[in-house]
């Protein structure tokens, strides 16, 4: 089955920042020629991670809250003590979401719901610049 892989820079400012990536990723489906198989999205970087959301204003505030109350940023972490950057919350939020997502396609289209989108969530304390991968495989 054939592997093709494709990656793309994206600018973050941190702080739990969401992005809607589902274009560049059917945009670089497209590219493949691929009509069937699953695309993995991977998120090169340690306090960054990869979901799928329904992307509107809402939900846009609901998930940063939710967040919050699974790791605070102002309470003391481990990591901070050993490095000293501030961003230990930043590593536990990356760690409980993921780095990955795989979505299947078919007919050369993102078998997303109607209402769903591929999103990357920066945590970090510092704005960034991410590197996020596909990896499409399929025929």
């Amino acid at each position: 089955m054939p592997t093709k892989t494709e990656k793309f820079p994206l600018s973050t400012k941190g702080f739990t920042d969401i992005h809607d990536i589902t274009p560049q990723v059917l945009t670089a489906l497209k590219k493949t020629g691929l009509q069937d198989g699953t695309v993995t999205v991977f998120v090169s970087g340690s306090t960054a991670g990869v979901t799928t959301i329904e992307y509107e204003p809402g939900l846009l505030k609901d998930l940063p809250a939710a967040f919050e109350k699974l790791a605070p940023m102002n309470i003391r972490y481990h990591h901070d003590d050993t490095w000293g950057d501030g961003n230990g919350y930043a590593h536990v939020r990356a760690a409980l979401l993921g780095a990955s997502l795989v979505v299947p396609f078919e007919n050369g289209n993102l078998l997303l719901g109607t209402w769903q989108q591929i999103v990357l969530i920066d945590f970090d304390n510092r704005p960034r610049r991410r590197e996020i991968v596909l990896q499409f495989m399929g025929e």
